[in-house]
């Protein structure tokens, strides 16, 4: 791969409103080729006959394995070349393997396919972070991550609604099919539209020294060095075993629960995530920017009394005898479950100097998705299997409940993390 030239002149504002456009359409497709699992777990289950053990290990395991390790050799790479290309060529690949999910014939079919799907996507995510940083000045950079991170609500609920309607219509093979084909077909558009930012661009630094190519050893001692950095990512691993794992399972609860039909199920997830999540996911990066130049601490903060608010409005919805009654208690803590992105991707992107961001944020990445999306689908799944001698189809309503306690743990982390990110900061 040649790195791409940078830019010879400061972007418009236009184009910088471009830029995040694409990176949040590119970020759209991540979680939408992410969450079509989720919303097709019936058919595909009653198609292949598989477990819950087994769902939950192909929406957590089979994707995370790859996609959380391989994040940081291609975070490395992407920190030394250019950005845009390792996007561009993450987005093909894991739409390409999405697409190849409708043919699988059995659990390790689709596991291998899934793999794939893991192996693009840990492109996508950290060097986007990085331009993102260079493209958007401090004081705007957590409500850029923010809109960049309505990718995931905006993708969990297009993964639902779209999903569930052609599983309905035709089949769950064709659902997967058609996403598949449809990030293929935007790659190339995203790598003519998007050009490679200078390192550091943003910020009052010299760029001259910040286009330097760092040791990966440098990274990893410098973060390894920092409490504020071990204690967010482990937090957000928390916070993320009940996120990706509520995403991947409610619908089959609302079916399984509710008595939903599977379109049904799509509309009423669907709306949930794009209504609240998108709600969330701005109000963090405002805030975050608002409180956060004051005290740097804030970014932590946030996210701690979110989760706590989380718990117990998530608990009385799964329990509600009521979908009505359930629908407006899941939708606040489904914008505050995820009101953290902007706020902590900002942190992270606070701990080190600019020529290091994409490597620092793979890393973030590494820990919060081998314990949240490659442990939450699972370990909910296995939970559910393991109660359904005593509590049958509504097995999998109380294992989800009972694995809300992850929430409380990830803030009790995240406050522990309060007084060492206002001391981690990296001044230039």
């Amino acid at each position: 791969m040649r790195q791409a030239a940078s830019m010879t002149a400061p972007p418009t504002p236009a184009y910088r409103a471009t830029v995040l456009a694409m990176l949040l359409i590119v970020y759209t497709f991540n979680f939408l080729d992410r969450q079509i699992l989720g919303i097709l777990v019936q058919p595909i289950k009653a198609d292949l006959g598989l477990t819950d053990t087994q769902l939950g290990a192909l929406g957590g395991i089979a994707f995370a394995m790859l996609y959380s390790t391989l994040a940081v050799p291609l975070a490395i790479v992407a920190d030394r070349t250019s950005r845009s290309w390792v996007i561009t060529i993450s987005l093909a690949i894991w739409s390409g393997f999405t697409a190849l999910c409708g043919v699988a014939t059995s659990f390790w079919q689709l596991f291998a396919f899934r793999l794939g799907v893991g192996v693009g996507e840990a492109g996508g995510v950290a060097p986007s972070y990085a331009m993102i940083a260079d493209y958007f000045p401090p004081e705007r950079r957590a409500r850029a991550l923010a809109i960049y991170s309505l990718g995931i609500p905006i993708g969990l609920a297009g993964g639902s609604i779209l999903g569930g309607f052609i599983a309905a219509t035709v089949d769950w093979r064709t659902a997967f099919i058609v996403v598949g084909v449809a990030g293929v077909a935007i790659a190339p558009v995203f790598r003519l539209i998007v050009r490679e930012p200078p390192r550091g661009m943003s910020d009052a630094i010299d760029v001259t020294a910040a286009a330097e190519r760092p040791a990966a050893g440098t990274v990893f001692r410098m973060l390894a060095a920092k409490p504020s950095f071990w204690l967010m990512g482990f937090a957000a691993g928390f916070s993320s075993m009940c996120g990706y794992g509520l995403a991947f399972w409610v619908p089959s609860v609302l079916i399984r629960s509710f008595g939903f039909e599977l379109f049904d199920a799509a509309l009423y997830m669907g709306s949930i995530l794009l209504v609240g999540g998108c709600a969330g996911v701005f109000a963090g990066g405002v805030l975050a920017d608002r409180l956060g130049q004051a005290d740097k601490g804030a970014y932590a903060k946030l996210p701690a009394i979110a989760w706590l608010v989380t718990v117990p409005l998530f608990a009385a919805g799964l329990l509600s005898p009521s979908p009505v009654v359930a629908w407006f208690l899941f939708l606040i803590p489904n914008g505050l479950n995820i009101l953290w992105l902007a706020p902590v991707n900002t942190a992270i992107q606070g701990l080190v100097p600019p020529q290091m961001r994409a490597t620092a944020s793979a890393c973030f990445l590494l820990i919060n998705n081998l314990i949240g999306l490659g442990l939450g689908s699972w370990v909910m799944g296995a939970m559910s299997d393991g109660m359904t001698a005593a509590y049958g189809d509504e097995a999998l309503r109380y294992a989800t409940v009972a694995a809300l306690s992850f929430y409380i743990v990830a803030a009790a982390l995240m406050l522990l993390a309060v007084r060492h990110l206002r001391r981690d900061w990296h001044r230039a």
